[in-house]
């Protein structure tokens, strides 16, 4: 018979490994639930607690009015955790097709964040879109809520807004430079997530978020509309390269419209010219050409060295100075002879504003432009507003001071432009200019005498509304313009040469009686045409009228507002009378010459 002893020896070796075992795991039980139990309570708190950001609503930009020109609505993220992520050929696929990339694409896109625990797959996808890929339940994908910027009027407003980055963050126009002031303050919550990252449970709100605060603009929607949609007509009629417009509020400084040629479409930006996205009325430089001739004739007025009675002998049409020749069109057979000061700038003469500007100190025309701020910032707070160019040490430049006194040598801004014509407008008074609407605007600062400001609307209204001046095409039916013309060449990059580019240019000031407006119209390189007379102050008339009817304006010269006529009938016969025929068309003539001149 066998022994039975080894038998029981291996039974109570194994009895005694077991209770080694059953020791150890106790002995291990009781070490991590004392000794260790702090740290495993952070670490499991680490790995199922998660604290997440709750987006914060970005402020709306609203016009003077109220009407939204910039508002955030809702949109979805989508994200994956590469750890986490495991889909099906099936499932990958139609999240490849939903978010709107290729499949080998994706499949790259998480093998090289492999070692990432947040990759973002797509942004501000709509929530119709979000829905279908939770609706896959794929490990590893998830989405976060986020905002997208809306510029509900598209193009009108694109380079004055500006738009947001990807993160909701302001990087162009007005968005920038108050991206503090609208971006709100996200918030913070404690939520429990499980081994896939699922949110299971939330704990608590630590921080609620702030939504950012509403701006409100100086524009006036509807006017910033009409200005857009002349200012685009005029340049497509001219095929120019450019254009801008600016209707300025003479008693505040509020920029009422701002609006630029070429635009885009801020929702929708792909693929857009980064030419298009400067708002060019407050950045881009220009010479003005004969629009500074009223400085220059304002300057020598204050000097009382001039009056506008003061007879100019602008003979023979043109002269040399300094081996250059200074004349009032590119042929010799412009002369206007002995002219009044006031004709000068109403027939806009070269020479005669450069003859009378070479009579006195250098540095009161140059004065007169800085007063009136030229060569320096607007303080609009526009992002990368221009602050244009003044010539110095004139005295011993006699040309440059001639060519500055009719609109070279000198750069300036659309917008530049509009505020230093308020001056005339305001009584002698320059305002900043504002983007945004304020209750209690600044008061200003008097710079000309209130009788000087008067006299140069006397002119600049004769340049408008008489026969002789080149503003005619400004004239506006119902209300006393007062206005300016302005054609300037180009300089390319070997000075004006021989193939000459155009800025036209058109400054108008309405009601004359009770100056409420200043309109700039800017059009750059126009092709079929390039006087300011010609290209501009339609436009201008245009974008003037309907601005002084949206802001219900009253007219200051109802004796301008042609009548309408008596309509006859198509069967009507004209009644017989004893007068001869040569008798009735001598009465016909005087109806109407009647008719004009009222």
């Amino acid at each position: 018979m066998l022994s039975k002893r080894p038998y029981f020896y291996r039974i109570y070796f194994l009895a005694l490994i077991l209770v080694l075992v059953a020791c150890g795991l106790l002995t291990r039980i009781v070490y991590l639930g004392t000794i260790k139990k702090g740290f495993l309570e952070h670490e499991s708190a680490a790995r199922s607690l998660r604290v997440v950001g709750i987006p914060a609503h970005r402020g709306m930009i609203i016009d003077r009015n109220g009407a939204p020109l910039a508002v955030s609505t809702p949109v979805e993220a989508v994200w994956a955790s590469p750890d986490l992520y495991n889909p099906d050929k099936e499932s990958e696929a139609k999240l490849a097709k939903i978010i709107g990339i290729p499949l080998n694409f994706l499949r790259k896109h998480m093998e090289d964040a492999a070692d990432r625990s947040f990759v973002y797959l797509k942004r501000r996808l709509p929530p119709e879109d979000t829905q279908k890929i939770k609706a896959l339940s794929i490990p590893g994908v998830f989405t976060q809520q986020e905002y997208q910027r809306y510029y509900p009027e598209g193009e009108v407003t694109a380079q004055l807004l500006g738009f947001t980055n990807i993160d909701d963050r302001g990087t162009e126009g007005l968005e920038l430079a108050y991206d503090k002031w609208l971006r709100g303050i996200p918030g913070k919550r404690e939520v429990i997530k499980d081994r896939l990252g699922h949110i299971v449970n939330e704990l608590r709100v630590i921080n609620e978020p702030q939504s950012g605060r509403d701006l409100a603009l100086s524009i006036d929607r509807n006017i910033q509309y009409l200005a857009y949609k002349e200012l685009k007509n005029t340049v497509e009629k001219y095929h120019a390269e450019s254009g801008s417009a600016v209707v300025l509020d003479v008693k505040t400084g509020d920029v009422l419209a701002v609006v630029n040629q070429p635009s885009y479409n801020p929702n929708a930006r792909s693929g857009v010219h980064l030419s298009a996205l400067r708002n060019r009325a407050a950045t881009d430089l220009f010479e003005p050409g004969s629009i500074i001739k009223t400085f220059s004739i304002a300057s020598a007025l204050e000097s009382g060295k001039y009056h506008p009675w003061t007879k100019i002998d602008t003979n023979p049409g043109y002269y040399y100075l300094d081996g250059h020749l200074i004349t009032d069109r590119e042929v010799h057979d412009m002369n206007y002879g002995v002219i009044s000061v006031k004709e000068v700038l109403q027939k806009s003469s070269n020479v005669g504003v450069s003859k009378i500007t070479l009579t006195l100190s250098p540095n009161r025309l140059l004065s007169m432009l800085k007063r009136v701020g030229f060569g320096e910032s607007t303080y609009s707070g526009f992002p990368g507003e221009g602050v244009g160019h003044l010539p110095d040490n004139l005295i011993r430049r006699p040309f440059v001071l001639a060519t500055l006194s009719y609109g070279y040598s000198i750069s300036v801004t659309p917008l530049q432009l509009a505020r230093a014509y308020a001056v005339f407008a305001s009584g002698g008074i320059l305002r900043p200019v504002s983007f945004l609407k304020v209750d209690n605007s600044p008061p200003g600062q008097q710079v000309l005498a209130p009788e000087l400001a008067r006299e140069i609307m006397k002119m600049l209204e004769s340049v408008v509304e008489d026969t002789e001046g080149t503003g005619t095409k400004g004239k506006i039916a119902g209300y006393n313009v007062a206005g300016k013309t302005g054609t300037a060449y180009i300089a390319g990059a070997s000075g004006y040469g021989e193939h000459k580019d155009y800025s036209s240019v058109f400054v108008g000031i309405a009601p004359v009686t009770n100056p409420r407006l200043v309109v700039v119209v800017m059009i750059r390189k126009p092709q079929t045409e390039h006087f300011g007379a010609l290209v501009a102050a339609p436009a201008f008339a245009n974008i003037m009228d309907g601005a002084l009817r949206v802001l219900n304006i009253s007219p200051d010269n109802l004796n301008a507002i042609p009548l309408p006529q008596p309509q006859k009938r198509p069967d009507a016969k004209k009644p017989v009378t004893k007068h001869s025929q040569t008798e009735d068309d001598a009465n016909d003539d005087a109806d109407v010459d009647t008719s004009e001149d009222n």
